[in-house]
């Protein structure tokens, strides 16, 4: 449908004059259009129906396997309205069990779509919530333990419209897929064949993530996208297992961030480029009234002491191509009035320290190295993490088990207590503590004596956060947050619950370096 948009719009502004001489011949190139998830909308008995299904992509001129929502890759957007009802039915149409988690949505503990809230394959799941929070940009993804990494990598993923009567006085760009653009970015890695996701949780990846070697906007590489002159907007979506990311314009022009995970902003913030920990979603507007034609791209990132390709040089994401016609939102001085942060003397507290368990450490960097050997060091001595297809190598004299989850290990080694907290990998039937019903409390998440990089993720709430590796959080990270960075020090949080969370269905705090996650860097807690 909206290539279909696309060419009729384009089609239309060539043939009225409109259209100028260096867009028609990029029309005319072969570069993929930025496919724009639709907007899934409820039947007629008012609900909404979401089917985990397997399908194809297309990629380097082959079909490969992948998963998708309601189509092959991916999934629809769900537009939802901050104090209405909704009734979702998830059918799970895989060989396999899986979750669905809404990710940003402050609702109940019995429909967060947690690792207890197993859909077995065949069944169907019908979850009913009245999200009541401000307008924000949220995501849906699996959340199976053990699995979650392998499910995401394969395509399971969508956006959250939730939207407030606020927000619609802001004169924000509206125009789906025209003005106000989805991207969702993402790395897979494909076999050498090119015929299929290889996604394997070995040692080296349970240390530091999976990361792929393709990078792919909305699921294609490097696409195009034609926009009205004027104010765009963007919404942002760091859907990789555990690559950070830094977006920025090709020429530099400013993004302004205008809403975080949480919602908007107070005012909007300037930027030359924004860094993004694997889960965040962030809003901004950029400025396309010059009529020139740009590129998003993504800067060189450190990441573990590494540099993480692409290297030393921005790699593009999407190509955006200004119109003549002219878009109608704007960019507001002022956007949201945020609560001031409450005193944090007599607030209950809690410290959750990050840990990996030293074999996996020792095991992990040694097959780092030997994967890679003279490679891992990088232009001016930097270490650098390379992208190939060659395959991991754990150890040449260890044999290999690939009993749980088709996850490559050393034999007799669990990868189910290979990340920790507090001393404790993930325990599906103890919830670590519980917390009291619409209290504040002050959580700091250290990663103190680890190298790695913990984009930490707690459900069931929206947070402000305190600090971020004991300095005091960016102002574009100020607003309402449900992802924290933590990199090698300590943050602080100050959340608080609105809703109940059983044990049963208890929410969970947790790194969303989705491997660590997988492989113990979680805790349950209980909300009542």
């Amino acid at each position: 449908m909206q290539r279909r948009h696309f060419l009729k719009l384009t089609a239309a502004l060539s043939a009225a004059g409109a259209l100028p001489l260096w867009s028609r011949s990029l029309m005319a190139a072969s570069r993929p259009l930025l496919p724009v998830p639709s907007l899934l909308t409820p039947d007629a008995n008012g609900q909404y129906t979401l089917t985990a299904m397997q399908g194809t992509s297309q990629w380097n001129g082959k079909a490969v396997p992948t998963w998708g929502y309601n189509g092959n890759l991916l999934g629809p957007a769900i537009r939802l309205q901050s104090g209405k009802p909704a009734t979702v039915n998830i059918h799970n149409r895989l060989n396999e069990a899986t979750t669905l988690h809404w990710h940003g949505l402050e609702i109940p503990g019995a429909v967060d779509g947690g690792p207890q809230a197993s859909i077995a394959a065949g069944d169907t799941r019908q979850v009913s919530f009245t999200p009541d929070q401000p307008a924000a940009t949220c995501w849906y993804h699996p959340h199976l333990h053990g699995k979650t990494g392998h499910q995401v990598a394969q395509g399971l993923a969508g956006l959250i419209l939730l939207e407030d009567n606020e927000i619609g006085k802001l004169r924000l760009p509206t125009q789906w897929g025209a003005d106000d653009v989805p991207l969702i970015f993402q790395d897979k890695q494909l076999t050498q064949d090119g015929s299929r996701i290889d996604y394997q949780l070995d040692v080296m990846r349970a240390a530091v993530g999976w990361f792929g070697d393709m990078m792919l906007t909305n699921g294609v590489q490097y696409p195009q996208q034609a926009v009205p002159r004027g104010w765009l907007r963007l919404r942002l979506l760091n859907g990789c297992n555990a690559r950070s990311l830094d977006i920025a314009a090709s020429d530099r022009r400013p993004l302004y961030v205008i809403a975080s995970d949480g919602g908007l902003l107070a005012e909007p913030v300037r930027l030359e480029s924004l860094p993004m920990l694997p889960g965040e979603r962030f809003e901004v507007m950029i400025d396309t009234g010059d009529g020139k034609a740009f590129d998003l791209v993504t800067l060189p990132v450190g990441q573990m002491g590494m540099t993480l390709a692409p290297f030393d040089q921005p790699l593009p994401l999407v190509q955006i191509l200004p119109l003549r016609v002219m878009a109608s939102g704007t960019l507001p001085d002022r956007l949201a009035t945020l609560p001031p942060l409450p005193k944090t003397e007599g607030l209950t507290s809690r410290w959750l320290q990050l840990m990996m368990d030293p074999q996996l450490d020792q095991q992990g960097m040694q097959a780092l190295m030997q994967r890679y050997g003279d490679k891992a060091m990088g232009k001016g001595g930097h270490p650098t993490m390379p992208m190939a297809h060659d395959k991991p190598v754990v150890s040449h004299d260890q044999p290999m088990d690939h009993s749980m989850h088709g996850m490559a290990q050393p034999a007799g080694y669990d990868f189910r207590s290979g990340n920790k907290i507090n001393g404790q990998a993930f325990n599906m039937t103890q919830p670590s503590f519980a917390v009291k019903l619409d209290e504040t409390e002050q959580w700091t998440i250290s990663g103190e004596g680890d190298a790695m990089l913990h984009p930490f993720h707690i459900h069931g709430t929206q947070f402000r956060i305190l600090s971020e590796n004991g300095k005091p959080p960016a102002p574009h990270r100020q607003g309402w947050k449900d992802m924290v960075n933590v990199d090698g020090w300590r943050s602080e949080v100050l959340v608080r619950f609105s809703y109940v969370a059983a044990a049963e269905h208890a929410y969970m705090a947790h790194c969303h370096l989705l491997e660590h996650e997988d492989t113990g860097m979680m805790l349950g807690f209980t909300v009542s």
